[in-house]
Parts: C-alpha cells; sequence; structure tokens
C-alpha cells in the first residue's frame, strides 16, 4: 500500500492529528510550531515511505513551514489519524539541493 499526500490531507484539514510528546519536544528544541508542521503537510510531497514501521506505517514529507522554509516531518498513518512522529529542517550536508534524496556519504 502506497501512502497518498491527498489522505493527508484530508486528515490534517479533518483536525485527524496526534501530537506525540515526541514530537512536540522536538518542535520547542528545533523552534519549530505545530502550524510549521500543518503547513508542511498541506504544502508537500511524500519523498519517502517506511512502510514496516510500528504500529502503523509512516512517511517523509517535505514542504514548506509559514515562513516558506523547507520543512521534513515524518508522520504515521493509522486508525483514521496522523501520528506526527517529528519534524526538522533538512540539512544540506545530508540532503541534496533539493531536500528531496539523501546524499551519498562517502566513508
Amino acid at each position: 500500500m502506497d501512502m497518498k499526500i491527498d489522505v493527508l490531507h484530508k486528515l490534517c484539514n479533518d483536525g485527524k492529528m496526534k501530537w506525540t510528546t515526541h514530537i512536540l519536544a522536538r518542535l520547542q528544541e528545533r523552534g519549530i510550531q505545530p502550524s510549521d508542521v500543518k503547513k508542511c503537510i498541506m504544502t508537500g510531497k511524500i519523498i519517502e515511505e517506511y512502510m514496516a514501521d510500528y504500529p502503523y506505517p509512516s512517511c517523509l514529507v517535505l514542504g514548506f513551514n509559514v515562513n516558506g522554509q523547507h520543512l521534513h516531518s515524518v508522520i504515521g498513518v493509522g486508525s483514521d489519524f496522523l501520528w506526527l512522529i517529528t519534524a526538522y529542517y533538512p540539512n544540506i550536508e545530508i540532503w541534496e539541493n533539493d531536500f528531496k534524496v539523501r546524499k551519498v556519504i562517502k566513508l
């Protein structure tokens, strides 16, 4: 089963979002507001899927915060809710310039 961004949009619009303790702590540490995560979902695209994640499949969404900055959000989808896991500003040292593809790190 592939994740669909329109499903994420609908659940977000309907307010069917579960904010985990983990994401709330990370948002505070990183100066990200819940409104930034919602904007990321609504403007975003799914760039990675983690179908084997437990307890629900999850995905990485690349979108924009309320100020137009790139933002990554990891979101699980299950039981008719979005389970918000973490969010962060992508680092150019780890991601290609488009923030959609991880760089290959040579050891």
